[in-house]
């Protein structure tokens, strides 16, 4: 009877773990085509795409004009350099900004600290579609309608993920420390700086990968804000090749696949970091 009990189980096992592999194996897939897909036709020319299947080789992998042409007539170069502007003023603004303010909900004892929290919470109920007239209507005023520092203000503030994200740390770092520091004389900036900071750098790295790739997926932003040809980001340069008359999307691809390479050169090298900070923030 035992003997058959475990036959069985080991079967069960055999048959989960099978389940399992095939389920990996088809989010692989669902995953890995569509990059596939983008990266094959970037290597195609527009007469050859429209003649071949979509998932077919290219006849040439050495076919570099649609690259070429990316940098020279798109002006990819200076879309990526604006979106570097952002991409840096965005991070050290909510890694600063954010830290600082979780520092002081966790650690100052304010009064009202939960209630704090509470109007950060707030503005994720609401749909941010619902309130681009007033934001528009506040960068006009300020005058930074179609100019940089457009981006720049509405990029720098941190939110609520990363506020409550650091907070989460900071409450792991041993109250202890704070008080022998401040024995010593040392002001709430120096613990903040000394103590705090180095203990939050997998939540800084979670932070900037967050935001990078928040920023690089962001239309309606630079769309709205900054229509100059000069200011365009990575996603408007993509815009310029989709018409009402149609789409290049041998272009679009190739695009597409350049401006891949450094999110994923930058999760390639923060990966530690990032499951660190996601888990050890998750715990509580």
């Amino acid at each position: 009877m035992k003997s058959a009990n475990k036959s069985f189980g080991l079967r069960e096992n055999a048959a989960v773990k099978v389940l399992n592999y095939t389920v990996l194996i088809l989010l692989t897939i669902m995953v890995l085509f569509p990059l596939y897909f983008a990266f094959v036709i970037s290597f195609k020319t527009n007469q050859e795409y429209l003649n071949t299947s979509p998932i077919s080789l290219p006849h040439n992998f050495l076919n570099f004009d649609n690259y070429l042409f990316l940098f020279k007539n798109a002006n990819l170069p200076r879309a990526f350099g604006n979106t570097m502007l952002f991409v840096v003023t965005s991070v050290v603004g909510s890694v600063l900004m954010g830290s600082m303010v979780a520092f002081a909900l966790a650690r100052l004892n304010l009064k009202y600290s939960k209630y704090i929290m509470l109007l950060f919470i707030i503005p994720m109920f609401i749909p941010g579609l619902t309130t681009q007239v007033s934001v528009f209507n506040i960068i006009s005023s300020m005058h930074l309608y179609n100019t940089i520092y457009a981006g720049i203000v509405l990029y720098l503030a941190a939110d609520i993920v990363q506020i409550y994200l650091f907070t989460q740390f900071i409450e792991k770092v041993p109250r202890e420390l704070d008080e022998s520091a401040r024995m010593e004389g040392a002001s709430y900036f120096r613990v903040y700086w000394n103590i705090i900071v180095p203990q939050l750098v997998p939540a800084f790295a979670t932070v900037a990968i967050l935001r990078v790739v928040g920023i690089y997926n962001d239309l309606l932003t630079p769309y709205l804000y900054m229509p100059k040809s000069s200011l365009k980001t990575v996603t408007t340069a993509l815009m310029s090749f989709a018409t009402d008359r149609g789409t290049q999307w041998n272009m679009m691809t190739a695009g597409i696949v350049t401006i891949m390479i450094p999110t994923i050169l930058l999760y390639l090298f923060l990966q530690r970091f990032i499951i660190a900070g996601l888990t050890d923030g998750a715990v509580k």
